[in-house]
């Protein structure tokens, strides 16, 4: 029973066999009980599960090897990149300090330093300051700030590779621009090459040359970038259109050169104009443009002077405090024997227009001067006391000095 019980609990396992005579014909058949290994089952499942172990070890090392094999590359490749960048950069700073020595020897020693004194206020000594200034010419003509050698009783000229100061002559100054220019009797002395400063750009790099704080300092060298062209300056009546840099220019600087990358001289450094209304402020310097000086430097190289026609004021912009309602510009002094005296201005009156144009600010009245000649007459329109009056102004010639 217990064997009966045992073929039909494994009949799944029986494997049947047919039984045949010699006359090929069936008999019956025979069924025998064929046990399998327990193990056997276990094993394929075993040797499954290790063969797809191994597989995924395998694509998966292939995968993570090629993965990072293409980020360590990448990586490779930007350390490399990045290395680069640092060689560029290193490039780039001592590329530039080889053009700030190139153009320091270059133009260094057209560079001079000026000492001037005058009558003193203190028991008859006698003030003494300095500045620098710029030789143009080899035959011993320098052009400096007109401020360095105002009111000068004596002015001496030092040169970049000398020892002691020579005297020096001035052959004329122009107020109005703040410039002026010296002579010393020397030849083949070095010159500086001025630049096209029209083709500056904010960015470029700029370097400044002169003696700050007196001979102690001379040939100082600093650099900066130009920050601005053509910026506009109102200072003593004048409209000062000049380069703006962050190169330093000290007491001492006024007069001396800025120059380009390429060693030209682009403008002439002026603390008057820095410290006008910027002496609190870092980083901010003004220089004569050269395009600008150049023609005055001419002038007076020719006439010791340069003529220009004025209207004859003093003025400023309106405030609130001038009129609540009519803008133009405020006039707070009249020139003796000016064309606006002679036209009946007087201080008080407000300039609403003139030449035919409005006007909101003393750089308008400067621009519209500068395109007429001495003696040209314009007319303009005053506001005084509610009332606008006609007016018609010859413009004089008529040195500023403020």
């Amino acid at each position: 029973m217990d064997d009966r019980n045992d073929g039909v609990n494994e009949r799944d396992n029986i494997e049947e066999v047919s039984w045949e005579d010699v006359n090929k014909n069936k008999c019956g058949e025979i069924k025998f009980i064929k046990k399998k290994n327990p193990f056997k089952n276990f094993f394929r499942l075993v040797s499954f599960v290790l063969i797809a172990v191994l597989s995924g070890a395998i694509t998966s090392n292939y995968i993570i090897e090629k993965r990072y094999s293409e980020l360590l590359g990448n990586s490779s490749k930007n350390t490399g990149t990045a290395k680069n960048n640092i060689s560029l950069e290193e490039s780039k700073i001592s590329s530039s300090n080889d053009e700030i020595a190139k153009v320091a020897e270059k133009v260094g020693p057209t560079v001079v330093g000026i000492v001037k004194t005058s009558k003193g206020s203190n028991l008859g000594i006698p003030d003494k300051s300095s500045g620098s200034g710029i030789i143009f010419d080899t035959n011993g003509y320098i052009v400096t700030n007109y401020h360095v050698i105002q009111d000068a009783e004596n002015i001496l000229v030092k040169l970049a590779n000398g020892i002691n100061y020579i005297n020096a002559k001035l052959i004329g100054s122009d107020p109005t621009s703040d410039l002026a220019v010296v002579k010393i009797d020397a030849k083949n002395l070095p010159t500086a090459k001025f630049g096209d400063s029209s083709k500056v750009r904010v960015g470029d790099l700029a370097i400044a040359i002169g003696n700050p704080l007196g001979e102690e300092l001379a040939g100082t060298v600093t650099a900066g970038i130009i920050s601005a062209r053509n910026r506009k300056i109102q200072y003593g009546g004048a409209i000062y259109k000049v380069l703006q840099t962050d190169a330093a220019i000290n007491p001492g600087n006024s007069g001396g050169a800025l120059c380009n990358s390429s060693g030209e001289v682009i403008g002439i450094n002026s603390l008057k104009l820095t410290d006008s209304q910027f002496q609190d402020v870092e980083g901010i310097g003004f220089a004569i443009s050269i395009n600008e000086a150049n023609g005055i430097i001419q002038e007076i190289m020719k006439y010791g002077r340069v003529a220009r026609p004025r209207l004859g004021i003093y003025g400023r912009n309106t405030i609130l405090e001038d009129s609540s309602e009519v803008k133009g510009v405020y006039v707070s002094e009249v020139i003796k024997d000016s064309g606006a005296e002679k036209a009946g201005v007087i201080p008080g009156d407000i300039i609403v227009q003139l030449d035919g144009k409005s006007i909101t600010q003393f750089e308008d009245i400067t621009e519209i001067i500068e395109k007429h000649k001495i003696g040209d007459v314009v007319s303009g329109k005053i506001w005084r006391k509610g009332k606008t009056i006609n007016i018609k102004i010859t413009l004089t010639d008529i040195n500023i000095v403020k």
